[in-house]
């Protein structure tokens, strides 16, 4: 990186790039452990989501809807809880109309799903958000790094409330939010990385 390029508004400000070594250990033991909680989700989109979604579908179309479920079944996955990519209605429980709000299976669902969605990506976005800060950047551009991943939380989490309750196609809002906050938790990773293993200083 050009030296004529960095933005030194504010000599006394920790830069990754000028860091000493202990927090560049410490930074990049993080980036690797939310890297590899991050291939995990993947995976958990592909085995809980996609595979399902596709088996299903294909035993649909050779009229044994019944054996779908049962493959399900085999692959140790509950088709009340997974998402659906088609619109198939599987996460709308059919609830007697007198069941309480608090009851319902789709509040319930909705609600487990996303607390728990709400916490974990927050955490990871907190973390990375730091690192962001680090960077030999703009500091306009590292504010939309550090904000623009919980605006993709947010409506990723509406997405869960809105398939639940509304319909399921809008499954397909989690699309838009992964990829906001996968790009750039991929290219803080990337940056960070270079700056401080790789870039002159």
């Amino acid at each position: 990186m050009n030296t004529d390029n960095r933005f030194t508004q504010n000599h006394t400000q920790i830069k990754l790039v000028t860091t000493r070594l202990p927090l560049k250990v410490l930074v990049t033991a993080i980036i690797i452990s939310m890297n590899l909680g991050m291939f995990g989700a993947f995976g958990q989109i592909i085995v809980h989501d996609l595979i399902p979604t596709f088996l299903a579908d294909s035993k649909m179309q050779h009229g044994t809807g019944k054996e779908g479920v049962e493959m399900n079944d085999t692959l140790g996955i509950d088709d009340s809880e997974r998402g659906d990519l088609f619109g198939n209605d599987k996460t709308k429980m059919a609830e007697p109309a007198s069941t309480p709000i608090y009851k319902n299976e789709r509040f319930i669902w909705a609600l487990k799903f996303s607390h728990i969605h709400l916490f974990g990506m927050s955490m990871i976005f907190i973390f990375m958000g730091a690192v962001a800060l680090l960077l030999d950047l703009r500091t306009n551009v590292r504010a939309m790094l550090i904000g623009l991943p919980f605006v993709g939380i947010w409506i990723d989490i509406a997405a869960m409330w809105l398939k639940a309750f509304v319909s399921p196609v809008f499954f397909w809002l989690h699309a838009p939010a992964g990829l906001i906050f996968g790009i750039i938790f991929i290219f803080v990773s990337l940056r960070a990385f270079y700056e401080m293993w790789l870039s002159e200083k």
